[in-house]
């Protein structure tokens, strides 16, 4: 009985530990599609004071570096949904304070955190869109 309870708990944690993850990484790929956007159109600008035009490619790279980031936070945002199970079981409400609440509010808390990381990486990536030059 005790190996088993042993083995239960195990379980609870290692998906305690995925929730975690799933609570970070979303902002976390956000922050660095960020940082890697702005620093890239600084250093292609900065070439094309130089008198190269680097712009078709700093757009091919921000774009598909935007693809692949929105794939990841919509691919964390959909394991966050069915953690949050709210479809089969229809409680918006997470006030018990037991593990399944906790469990299914970190998947809700996961989930809105996915849905602002998608916006935030969208309106990171408008400028390279709308941009027609470095100067």
């Amino acid at each position: 009985m005790n190996q088993i309870s042993t083995e239960e708990e195990q379980e609870e944690f290692h998906e305690e530990q995925d929730s975690l993850w799933r609570l970070a990484l979303s902002p976390t790929l956000w922050a660095l599609h960020f940082v890697i956007c702005y620093g890239a159109t600084t250093v292609f600008c900065a070439d094309h004071i130089l008198g190269v035009d680097y712009l078709s490619t700093l757009r091919l790279g921000i774009g598909l570096l935007t693809i692949g980031v929105l794939a990841a936070i919509v691919w964390l945002g959909w394991g966050a949904w069915r953690q949050w199970d709210v479809v089969r079981d229809r409680e918006w409400e997470n006030d018990a304070g037991n593990n399944e609440d906790r469990h299914q509010f970190m998947g809700h808390a996961a989930f809105l955190l996915s849905l602002i990381s998608a916006v935030g990486v969208i309106y990171v990536s408008l400028p390279v869109l709308l941009i027609a030059s470095c100067a």
